[in-house]
């Protein structure tokens, strides 16, 4: 059977049409609420719970969830599992360690928290710096995966197809804000949740709704090797980095971060984050049955055909197994999944540029509410259009691949500092603004000397540095290189506001 997959689909630009129309409609009566920085940060700190965990959900199952993890698992077997499982692990961190210390603390970014008790400027400066570098490396991801599925379906050039998701993502951030991304993530999440659900039911029935089966027939197709580790990850080490980069990742990504200001109190940041661990558990089983499902039912010389990376895996089997029309429908779902996290990055990068260098660094805090807006709308604008050009220019990375090398940036730039400045008195401004300097450049540089980029990207011979992620290197590095600048340039300033931090971030504001 020849697939619609390539060529212009009605059915499936009729879904895309609805969606965006539902998502618009959205934005127009967001837009109507967003008068002040709280509304467009932080959607006025009225999102109960349960939605902002049905949203913390739908920022986090991306493209790289979807798309990706099921194309790897297709194409690689079991190893494609590590991909969710070390994504998933992150979240009791976040829950025990993260989430109320973050509200009580904070207001709209991480750099909040770190700067609660030190001085502003140095720190706010190096977290904007961890942030755009997180939220580069994962817009990547996003806009490769949205310009691969709009140029399949709708029979745009990839080009087209990635500038015409960042105008959509623009409308959805510079009118309604927090409160539109929040609504259009949750509404993306019951899609993507429920579509997954119908899929896996539809590849199930195939096999008599016993996985077993799949996985059986996947061994006598490709050998019982895809069934063991080492397909994708050979090397033990290299196992082992990409699982702490994805667990501590998870802790120090900031669009993730920004939504427990979105709730009215930490009791509300801890039930987001058990409904969003919930969501996201059941998604990841999901997503390993579809894998396996498209190996055996659709075939990996086919996943490569149409796509490389295997970013179409799923989308391949819905037409398998449910025809042109499903295929419409997962490939909306699949866009609206990557809409939805889009906007939520630009709008965390916006914070970065807007609150933390603009309000605080440059006007020191002197900033009014419309000029704060209006320079929170102006950074929106230009890391759209950076989303753009990093979709056009990484054309054909398998998504979820890039998606780890933002979340090693996260685990080293951003999450030894927020921890040591909740839990360390001794922590200082030079440990902090060491942390994250060293966190970033070094992720940043041994991702470049990597065979991530070397081998892979440039298509060099070898690589200087052997592992894949950095995140067994640079996590500990920006713990140990954050812990030394703080004892050899302590701040007793800072060691006094300890009980201050300690107290607020148990009980909150005295005024909450």
């Amino acid at each position: 059977m020849t697939s619609a997959i390539g060529r212009t689909s009605p059915v499936a630009i009729a879904f895309f049409l609805a969606f965006i129309g539902v998502t618009l409609a959205i934005t127009w009566w967001a837009a109507r609420r967003t008068r002040t920085t709280s509304h467009f940060y932080a959607a006025g700190h009225g999102i109960t719970g349960f939605q902002n965990g049905l949203a913390l959900a739908g920022d986090y199952m991306s493209a790289a969830s979807f798309l990706g993890i099921a194309g790897l698992v297709s194409l690689s077997g079991f190893d494609g599992l590590i991909y969710s499982t070390g994504w998933l692990v992150g979240w009791p961190v976040v829950l025990f360690l993260i989430a109320e210390p973050l509200r009580n603390l904070g207001r709209y970014t991480f750099a909040d928290v770190v700067a609660y008790r030190m001085r502003q400027r140095p720190v706010r400066i190096c977290a904007a710096v961890g942030t755009l570098a997180t939220v580069v490396f994962y817009l990547i991801a996003q806009m490769v995966g949205a310009g691969n599925l709009i140029r399949l379906m709708f029979g745009l050039p990839y080009e087209a197809a990635v500038v015409a998701v960042g105008v959509v993502m623009l409308a959805y951030v510079l009118f309604g804000g927090m409160i539109a991304t929040t609504w259009v993530q949750i509404v993306k999440a019951v899609l993507l949740l429920s579509g997954a659900f119908l899929l896996t039911l539809l590849v199930l029935a195939r096999f008599g709704f016993n996985p077993v089966a799949l996985f059986s027939a996947a061994a006598g197709r490709y050998g019982a090797g895809v069934l063991t580790p080492g397909q994708l990850v050979s090397n033990p080490w290299d196992a082992v980095s990409l699982g702490r980069a994805l667990m501590f990742g998870t802790a120090g990504l900031p669009h993730i971060l920004m939504r427990f200001y979105t709730v009215p109190d930490a009791r509300a940041a801890r039930a987001s984050v058990f409904y969003a661990t919930g969501f996201i558990g059941f998604f990841y089983l999901l997503t390993f049955v579809l894998g396996f499902g498209a190996m055996v039912l659709v075939g990996q010389p086919a996943i490569r055909a149409v796509d490389r990376g295997g970013n179409m895996a799923a989308p391949l089997l819905a037409e398998a197994v449910g025809g042109t029309a499903f295929l419409g429908f997962i490939a909306a779902v699949a866009f609206a999944t990557i809409l939805a996290v889009v906007a939520g990055l630009t709008l965390s990068g916006a914070a970065a540029l807007s609150h933390d260098l603009w309000v605080n660094v440059i006007r020191h805090g002197a900033a009014g509410e419309q000029e704060q807006l209006r320079v929170a709308r102006m950074a929106t604008v230009v890391l759209g259009a950076l989303a753009i050009l990093l979709g056009i220019t990484f054309k054909g990375q398998n998504v979820a691949f890039m998606v780890g090398l933002a979340f090693a940036i996260a685990a080293s730039a951003n999450f030894p500092a927020l921890f040591l400045s909740m839990f360390w008195r001794g922590f200082s401004t030079a440990g902090a603004v060491a942390s994250m300097t060293v966190g970033t450049l070094s992720a940043v540089a041994l991702i470049y000397l990597s065979p991530t980029v070397q081998v892979d990207v440039l298509h060099g011979s070898s690589a200087v540095f052997p592992l894949r992620n950095p995140g067994l290197i640079t996590v500990p590095l920006a713990f140990l290189t954050g812990g030394l600048a703080s004892l050899v340039w302590p701040e007793p300033q800072a060691e006094s506001r300890f009980a201050e931090v300690e107290r607020r971030a148990l009980l909150g504001a005295a005024e909450e």
